[in-house]
């Protein structure tokens, strides 16, 4: 029977080092999302805190958006996830996409 149970750590190494826990997640219906807030939630779905399925929910996230963010934060870091550095990113791992 309790293979059948999910069982989730009670925290997660947040971005910056930090014990990360669902207490500590940004509030429900954030609408302003700076760098750290989105680590932070990209960390706690990769850490098992959360399932992409209820961050979506939580936080009325797209499932393309959340994506953004984890191809971001895997490729460039939380600097990936400032959106006045979006268009470089993405400029530049195009360039190495072609070559």
């Amino acid at each position: 029977m309790l293979e059948n149970q999910k069982i989730r750590p009670a925290s997660v190494i947040g971005p910056l080092g930090e014990p990360l826990t669902l207490e500590s997640l940004p509030p429900r219906g954030t609408k302003r999302w700076v760098i750290r807030r989105k680590a932070e939630v990209v960390a706690a779905i990769q850490g098992g805190l959360l399932t992409i399925e209820e961050a979506c929910e939580r936080y009325r996230l797209t499932l393309e958006e959340y994506v953004c963010w984890e191809r971001a934060v895997d490729r460039s870091g939380m600097r990936g996830l400032r959106v006045t550095h979006l268009q470089y990113y993405r400029d530049l791992y195009e360039r190495r996409r072609k070559y």
